[in-house]
């Protein structure tokens, strides 16, 4: 009796934390989601939402003369893409989420394809770092790779 006891706590147990982690996932998800929203209908607001005070973002770019960082300022992002015009529109489509979640910290690993007026651009992918801060989830870093060779359309 006691282990059918022990057994049945552990199942119901387990349950909770996968479902637990499984609505942590969808927050996280939830946070990204909002700021590639954000950026195709260039609302500087809420995609400044997303980050977290101070947040980084950074680019690999390869090249002639060797592999680099950019850093950019988030602000500056918001602001660039809010006032891109009208007839221009950006679409960076996310194919995958990698998501792992320790506490407060998540990790989210997205491919994407990047098309500008529905005509392919470039591809790579995002990792992001977040942060879970009071019950917000903000992106605190934000590293990503471009290249055009090697995607798939």
């Amino acid at each position: 009796m006691k282990s059918k006891l022990t057994l049945s706590f552990l199942l119901v147990f387990s349950l909770f934390v996968s479902v637990n982690a499984q609505s942590e996932r969808d927050n996280v998800k939830a946070v990204i989601d909002a700021l590639f929203d954000g950026m195709r209908a260039k609302n500087s607001e809420q995609i400044m939402g997303a980050f977290s005070e101070n947040a980084i973002m950074q680019t690999i770019q390869n090249k002639p003369e060797g592999t680099f960082i950019a850093i950019n300022s988030v602000s500056d992002f918001a602001k660039n893409i809010g006032s891109i015009p009208a007839d221009r529109q950006l679409d960076e489509r996310l194919t995958d989420y990698v998501i792992n979640i320790d506490a407060n910290m998540a990790t989210a690993w997205t491919p994407y394809q990047f098309f500008v007026n529905d005509k392919f651009s470039h591809c790579g992918v995002n990792s992001f770092q977040l942060v879970k801060f009071d019950d917000d989830w903000k992106i605190v870093y934000i590293i990503d790779t471009r290249r055009t060779e090697a995607c798939v359309e």
